[in-house]
């Protein structure tokens, strides 16, 4: 019981904490707010994202008639035509050809090719701060990775099925989610600290707290003055 009453004063005296310093808490979180917005929107480079997509076959002569089994097998050369069109021989190619000041490795980090919900469906997307740099560079890698796979798995082929896009919008940095992340840990921050300071003040600055922590009762309070007037 005395443990559960404890708890409860604890409580009360976080909460009074928190009330007190209302103002510094709305203040410092919105000033966070301020922060993450004027960082992500002055501060950091926005980056656009050009995207294709190719279907995978496992069979060149893509006119004939697929079998389920085809298909899964198809959807399993997915991840092998996804580190082919990762590599040197696909992407040296293409900074070759668009004359790119742009190491194999540096263009690699670029790129991302994945699987479209576990189909045979591939998406190449290319990521760079220019909108039509990184269109140009899809484009160009979907160009070229056709034959690479053709000629290096000796089996099977890919189709484009949607040519390299060119963004209208960034996709990051994210402003919105940037802005409340900052206002969410400049609150977090200030809770964190007025809680510390209620946990680490064992001064007695109430009669309430010299019944509390010194179990006494308390006989008489002696007011203070300022100047004249009554402080407290």
């Amino acid at each position: 019981m005395d443990n559960e009453e404890n708890e409860v004063i604890d409580l009360t005296e976080i909460l009074s904490a928190v009330r007190q310093h209302l103002l510094k808490l709305i203040f410092v979180t919105l000033a966070a707010a301020l922060v993450g917005f004027t960082a992500s929107k002055f501060l950091m480079t926005p980056k656009y994202d050009s995207s294709a997509l190719m279907i995978v076959n496992t069979r060149q002569d893509v006119n004939a008639n697929v079998t389920s089994d085809q298909i899964n097998s198809a959807t399993k050369l997915v991840s092998t035509y996804s580190i082919i069109i990762k590599s040197d021989t696909v992407l040296q190619q293409v900074i070759d050809n668009l004359g790119l000041n742009l190491t194999y490795a540096q263009l690699n980090k670029r790129v991302t090719v994945a699987a479209v919900d576990d189909t045979q469906v591939m998406k190449i997307t290319v990521q760079s701060d220019s909108p039509e740099w990184a269109r140009q560079v899809c484009e160009q890698i979907i160009t070229v990775a056709p034959d690479v796979i053709k000629e290096a798995v000796e089996a099977g082929s890919v189709k484009v099925i949607s040519n390299a896009s060119l963004a209208t919008e960034p996709v990051s940095p994210n402003i919105k989610k940037n802005t409340m992340l900052a206002a969410a840990v400049g609150f977090v921050l200030v809770i964190g600290i007025i809680v510390l300071q209620v946990l680490l003040d064992n001064k007695i600055n109430t009669e309430e707290d010299v019944t509390k922590y010194l179990d006494m009762t308390v006989l008489g309070v002696i007011p203070q003055y300022d100047q004249g007037g009554k402080k407290e």
